[in-house]
């Protein structure tokens, strides 16, 4: 498959040797590998332990100094491929970084959740933790010009930008369904040994068909049958396994502003479409809307990382329905953006955020201007 650059290449540089484990976690088929392959292609030094082998799991759970010895002999770099498949990894990791002077310890997990609860408490201070999400358009399209990027929109509403999805297009469809029985059965079910798949099943269903949305727990209780905490609880695993993330209200005024439900984005547009089961064209289908806002959002969130930006991102809404897509804050300074699809109606920002909010700025996003948001 072809190689694209990844823009967290750049951090990971300056973070070479600079007395750092370094961890990347993201999801399954993210390209984390084939990013770190990239990275250390020209270095000779570097030593791959892939956890997914049973063999290295064995050598690597309660090891001795000698045996670590062995293992690393004199490589400079060491990569550690799904360390949250080792038993008491943080240990092992603490164990390498505290006795291996001047090697580079470089890891990928495919779970925040089991990563959380295993390394990073050992780890304090001796790690940096890194994200990688599927390709952002910038990283796949790179010379191209804005128009035609533009015209490459349709697809990535539809299929996404997981990678094997972006540059095999005409196997997009199932490498998907593929993609998302992964999400469903392996990263998630069996980290967390839960009992009910169905009722994850049904809640991820009625998280797509929402996208854009305020969320209430208690309503998704009342449709699943369970109570509240259970809903919560999912949409933790989910989060903390790349599949959703959660988008907080703006609110300083808590008499006029809504700043209790949160909405709900799926990381990858293919991903939700997978979890329903829909890959009409956006011609045939009255979510062309919310699919734009859900690929707007991810795409800004996923630039922000890159450029390890500090600023905040919220939606708004006041309790008379006004309502702003999102914002973002940065030491006090906000900037609002309506996200549309349809191009030919006139849109603007909210005036009842603005009056609210005077010294902000606004802009009309759409699929004939959202490069530079986004780039």
């Amino acid at each position: 498959m072809e190689k694209r650059s990844r823009k967290l290449e750049t951090q990971l540089n300056k973070w070479l040797f600079n007395e750092k484990i370094l961890a990347i976690i993201g999801a399954r088929q993210v390209g984390k590998t084939t990013m770190l392959s990239s990275l250390f292609q020209s270095k000779r030094e570097t030593l791959w332990l892939n956890a997914d082998e049973l063999i290295v799991r064995d050598r690597l759970t309660n090891p001795s100094i000698k045996t670590l010895e062995s293992v690393i002999g004199n490589y400079k770099i060491v990569v550690i491929d799904e360390i949250q498949r080792i038993v008491n990894a943080g240990i092992l990791l603490k164990l390498m970084f505290d006795n291996f002077k001047g090697v580079q310890f470089v890891v990928t997990g495919s779970s925040a959740l089991e990563i959380s609860d295993t390394i990073f408490e050992p780890l304090t201070g001796r790690l940096i933790l890194f994200h990688l999400y599927p390709f952002g358009i910038s990283e796949l399209y790179t010379t191209q010009s804005e128009f035609e990027i533009e015209q490459e929109l349709d697809f990535h509403l539809i299929y996404g930008c997981y990678p094997e999805v972006s540059l095999k297009r005409e196997l997009a469809k199932p490498i998907l369904k593929n993609l998302a029985q992964q999400y469903l059965y392996r990263d998630v079910l069996i980290w967390k040994d839960i009992r009910k798949p169905e009722l994850l099943d049904q809640l991820l269903k009625l998280l797509a068909y929402q996208i854009g949305s305020e969320v209430s727990l208690h309503e998704l209780a009342n449709t699943l049958q369970v109570k509240s905490e259970t809903v919560e609880s999912y949409i933790d695993l989910l989060e903390k396994s790349f599949v959703i993330f959660r988008l907080k209200p703006y609110a300083t005024n808590p008499r006029k502003e809504v700043r209790k439900m949160n909405k709900i984005y799926f990381w990858d547009n293919g991903i939700r479409n997978a979890i329903i089961g829909n890959y009409n064209d956006l011609s045939n289908r009255n979510d062309q809307g919310a699919l734009f806002e859900n690929f707007i959002i991810s795409e800004r969130l996923k630039r922000k990382s890159w450029n390890d930006s500090d600023n905040k991102s919220f939606f708004w809404r006041n309790y008379n329905q006004s309502e702003v897509d999102y914002v973002e804050e940065n030491n006090g300074v906000l900037s609002a953006y309506e996200i549309k699809w349809n191009t030919r109606k006139k849109h603007r920002v909210s005036k009842a955020f603005t009056n609210m909010y005077p010294e902000s700025s606004t802009e009309v996003l759409s699929p004939e201007n959202f490069y530079d948001f986004l780039y």
